[in-house]
């Protein structure tokens, strides 16, 4: 069926009635009152809002953060060396441990990277800087040159030249600790 108009024509289908083809009207819809909408919103906002304070009121609250107290590295250097002449019994351990904490003082005390260098490292960096006195470098240098030779040569040293040891690292920690005006710039410096 050929036609010039752009409307789609359908053939009639066979054995439909047209009287079945329509349906009946439906009823009118029913629109709820026009302030519904309102108590809805208004249950949701009380919903939320309770939620929210029971939220806020068991939420577990962080103590406040207790003041750190900075401890200068030269306490805590010699707390730990007279710690370590407990392990006097044990030169490997005593050694090792007396060596690790004057490393680590060094570092704190001056910006030297000890802790992480050999001897060899650590003493030619030494040698270059100007923080410390030439005397302490020396004094340094042979602290680290015993320990060495306890911990990798495995010399077994008397109890005497274990305490001379000690007192050797606690005599440097002392010539090197921070003069009065350096520990209250510190100290100022910490709180700000």
């Amino acid at each position: 069926m050929a036609s010039n108009s752009t409307a789609l024509v359908l053939p009639a289908q066979s054995g439909t009635n047209k009287a079945e083809d329509i349906r009946d009207l439906k009823g009118p819809v029913h629109i709820p009152g026009s302030y519904a909408w309102l108590w809805w919103v208004l249950i949701a906002l009380a919903l939320a809002a309770a939620a929210y304070f029971l939220w806020r009121k068991l939420k577990v609250r962080k103590p406040a953060a207790k003041p750190v107290v900075a401890v200068p590295p030269h306490r805590k250097a010699k707390d730990r060396l007279r710690a370590a002449g407990e392990l006097m019994s044990d030169p490997y351990q005593f050694c090792s441990l007396v060596s690790d904490v004057l490393r680590t003082y060094v570092e704190e005390r001056f910006n030297l990277r000890a802790p992480d260098r050999t001897t060899e490292e650590f003493m030619d960096e030494l040698r270059t800087s100007q923080q410390l006195h030439v005397d302490h470098k020396s004094l340094l240098e042979d602290f680290l040159s015993r320990c060495d030779l306890v911990k990798f040569a495995r010399m077994e040293p008397t109890e005497p030249e274990l305490r001379s040891l000690l007192d050797s690292a606690l005599r440097f920690v002392d010539e090197t600790a921070p003069v009065a005006e350096e520990l209250a710039a510190q100290e100022q410096k910490v709180a700000a």
